[in-house]
């Protein structure tokens, strides 16, 4: 992709990048949809990414551990903890990361 089209998509998706309370995002995570983003990674950048279909990047992510599937733990300690998590929608995933986002592009 052109260096235009992903900078136009960047501005898209950091455009649509929300704070939303895990109580809204539940459903979802039933659904087996809700992605988690490491705090390390820029949570954009991932959705970017993804959103471009860059299978090596998200392959060697998922290798390093840097993001993975919710689990139950997660779902229970966010709700306990009545958390907030930056989130946004890359069909058919939902990325979530708990720290706040560091780089808004």
């Amino acid at each position: 992709m052109s260096d235009n089209h992903t900078e136009l998509l960047r501005a898209k998706i950091n455009g649509e990048t929300s704070r939303l309370p895990w109580k809204e995002l539940q459903r979802f995570y039933a659904g087996g949809s809700v992605i988690v983003v490491n705090d390390t990674l820029d949570l954009v950048d991932v959705a970017v990414r993804i959103a471009q279909d860059d299978k090596n990047a998200v392959a060697q992510w998922m290798n390093d551990g840097l993001i993975a599937r919710a689990n139950d733990a997660q779902a229970r300690a966010w709700l306990e903890a009545d958390l907030s998590l930056w989130a946004v929608v890359v069909k058919p995933w939902i990325l979530v990361q708990c720290e706040k986002m560091r780089n808004m592009h």
